[in-house]
């Protein structure tokens, strides 16, 4: 009996082929929507996350905050001090302890000029948890070594062409804000656009390059036991207070975690994501009402069909069977129309972006979830606004019916 229900109402559908289609543009648009913006969504989100790989869950990091301009901890009002990493040090549950600089500067090789960003890797033994601590290896070349100077590890980004015109190799010789430096090494690619794209060189070659030495941008922090780094972070805060002379609530620096900043990514993009299917929402309403408009009219033009069922026999409960499982029909195939086209448009804008912009960063990432959230949401919407043309249909009298025109 199902399989008869189904099989006339797809009849049916096909007989008036032109506002069938027309019906499920609304909803065909509005799951596209759906699929498309929550899928680059979902991928940006992964992209994101990616960034934060490298970093393990037993880091800290400490930099400055308020009006910035550069990488991270650069250009601040109040930066850090080059005596708070002793004193961090120190603090009960911590490991080590040490500085990094960061420095935004002239980039130039093969007669091509960039601003890229200079990062300081430690020396001494701190060398070795600066690596580990970021899985640091080489792909090309070495690593630096202490009694490196004016000698630089590459980020994986320049192994094209696409920025230089030429791919930067060991032994190459480039030039930081004007200063010679010969390539060691090319780092391994990390996924991540601030170490895939960064220039590293000793610290004391930084700041000799450079300058600032009592000026820090981040303090990296080792944590002995993960299980305790919220506890070790609330004492790094309030020494930090102490040092800075501020009270709780107007601190001029962060000190955050891995996990902190994923959690308020994923806060940030969970809005983003609820914002968008309220926007397709509105889509979705206007094609559940234009499946309820067609269902409205499809009763009128076949009262005369009805009355005929009835008069044979057929039950109100057959009758609105009939039009409620088309209407549903309607919801359905323009669910999966919509999932297609949304899936199209995502993998496509991200293939696109990124190709556009030559970044990782730009992904669609579709979970199986959404896309039958989405198919159960259209054939819902069919059949909610299916409902009520289908009751009139099965409440219409068999003699009224038969004298309709």
């Amino acid at each position: 009996m199902l399989k008869d229900n189904f099989l006339i109402s797809f009849k049916n559908l096909r007989q008036r082929k032109l506002r069938s289609w027309l019906t499920m543009i609304g909803i065909f648009i509005g799951i596209a929507a759906v699929v498309s913006l929550i899928g680059l969504g979902e991928g940006l989100r992964a992209g994101i996350m990616s960034q934060f790989d490298f970093l393990g869950t037993d880091i800290l990091t400490v930099q400055a905050s308020g009006l910035a301009f550069g990488p991270p901890g650069t250009g601040v009002i109040t930066p850090l001090s080059d005596d708070l990493v002793d004193k961090i040090s120190k603090v009960n549950g911590v490991e080590t302890a040490y500085n990094r600089y960061l420095e935004s500067s002239t980039v130039k090789f093969n007669d091509k000029q960039i601003i890229g960003m200079i990062a300081s890797v430690p020396i001494g033994d701190n060398r070795k948890t600066f690596e580990e601590m970021l899985n640091v290896e080489a792909e090309e070349g070495r690593l630096l070594k202490d009694t490196d100077n004016k000698r630089v590890l590459v980020g994986s980004s320049y192994t094209s062409d696409a920025t230089f015109g030429r791919v930067i190799k060991p032994s190459d010789r480039i030039e930081l804000n004007g200063v010679s430096f010969e390539v060691v090494g090319i780092m391994e690619k990390k996924g991540n656009f601030m170490l895939d794209g960064a220039f590293i060189i000793n610290e004391n070659v930084l700041l000799d390059v450079f300058g600032d030495e009592d000026v820090v941008d981040i303090i990296a922090v080792k944590i002995r036991d993960e299980k305790q780094i919220d506890q070790v972070k609330e004492n790094i805060e309030k020494l930090l207070r102490k040092e800075r002379d501020v009270k709780k609530g107007e601190e001029n620096f962060q000190v955050e975690s891995a996990q902190n900043l994923i959690n308020t990514l994923n806060s940030t993009l969970a809005a983003v994501n609820i914002f968008v299917v309220i926007i397709a929402s509105i889509s979705l309403l206007v094609g559940g009402i234009g499946i309820m408009n067609t269902m409205y009219t499809s009763v009128l033009e076949r009262t005369k069909e009805i009355g005929i069922m009835k008069a044979i026999g057929a039950r109100n409960s057959r009758i609105f069977k009939l039009f409620f499982i088309e209407s549903g029909f309607l919801g359905m195939v323009g669910g999966i129309i919509g999932v297609i086209l949304g899936l199209i448009f995502a993998y496509g804008s991200a293939f696109l972006g990124r190709l556009a912009l030559g970044v990782d960063l730009i992904q669609a990432r579709v979970p199986l979830f959404w896309i039958i959230f989405a198919l159960l949401l259209s054939f819902g919407l069919g059949t909610l606004f299916g409902v009520i043309p289908a009751i009139n249909a099965s409440k219409l009298q068999p003699v009224d019916a038969l004298r309709s025109k």
